[in-house]
């Protein structure tokens, strides 16, 4: 039996030696850097929590928190409801249709940022943009301004987020749709056929699982999500910071060698997404029936 815990730690060794080389000694590192000054050249000095202090009493900060949450609750509250929409229509689909339909929904999250860059200049660049010329202005409205108006920057980096990811979180709600036990769903025709109670008395509790996973992969790329808001801002929080996220922010520190206030930035969010996560597990064990 020793031997057989020795083997059982040998083969823990390679995983735990990774772990520790690229995120213990990197998570070390930080802290260490956010602890000293922004000097560019010579030794930087120990100034301990002065760059932290910094974050707390700039107002740009701030407001990057604020639009970071304001985001992550947007995306949340548009692409998961939209989520669920279409995995119930692909899932009384044709069966021969549904590898299609799956395959055309993933295509944007498989897009390289590159492309990216290009579609969303075609699709948000002013009054010439495919959304004023096909949508906008066709519905009679005036052509919104949606990379400089600080009303609709929000607005632009949301209908990206829902573009980009609606297709992965609907397969992976159809992945867990379909895995349901049929049972439930024969014995649930047998006392009502309509389509709503099955769906708000059956469904919907045993997806709970997937839902509260899709909304975990929101919430941290919305925290982590920085080639979206580069595309659309150039790395800037657009105009009167609309826009100003925290990864932003923290790029923006990192980008004028400031990589103690870099340092801080990433390590007050770790804490910050660490605190919201631990909310909506606690929030989201509540018994489905």
């Amino acid at each position: 039996m020793p031997n057989r815990n020795r083997s059982t730690l040998w083969l823990l060794v390679p995983f735990f030696s990774l772990f520790a080389l690229f995120w213990v000694a990197p998570l070390i590192g930080g802290i260490n850097m956010s602890l000293h000054s922004n000097a560019i050249f010579g030794e930087p000095d120990f100034v301990g929590a002065e760059n932290y202090q910094m974050l707390l009493d700039d107002p740009r900060f701030k407001t990057a928190i604020d639009n970071t949450f304001n985001y992550t609750l947007a995306t949340m509250f548009v692409i998961v409801p939209l989520a669920v929409l279409l995995s119930s229509l692909l899932h009384s689909a044709w069966p021969r249709l549904k590898p299609v339909l799956s395959f055309i929904l993933l295509l944007p999250g498989l897009t390289p940022p590159a492309v990216l860059a290009l579609l969303f200049l075609l699709v948000f660049h002013g009054r010439a943009g495919l959304l004023n010329q096909w949508f906008v202005i066709p519905l009679g409205f005036a052509p919104i301004n949606w990379l400089k108006d600080p009303s609709w920057i929000m607005p632009a980096l949301v209908i990206q987020a829902t573009w980009r990811w609606v297709g992965f979180i609907t397969f992976f709600i159809l992945a867990g749709r379909e895995s349901l036990p049929k049972v439930y769903y024969e014995v649930a025709t047998l006392e009502t056929g309509r389509r709503w109670p099955i769906f708000s008395r059956v469904t919907f509790p045993l997806l709970q699982h997937v839902i509260v996973f899709v909304c975990i992969y929101l919430i941290v790329d919305a925290f982590a999500m920085f080639s979206g808001a580069y595309v659309l801002l150039g790395g800037s929080g657009g105009t009167a910071d609309a826009g100003l996220l925290l990864i932003n922010y923290s790029y923006q520190a990192f980008s004028f060698a400031q990589f103690g206030t870099a340092a801080a930035v990433s390590l007050f969010v770790a804490p910050a997404l660490l605190g919201l996560l631990a909310l909506f597990f606690f929030r989201s064990r509540r018994p489905s029936f």
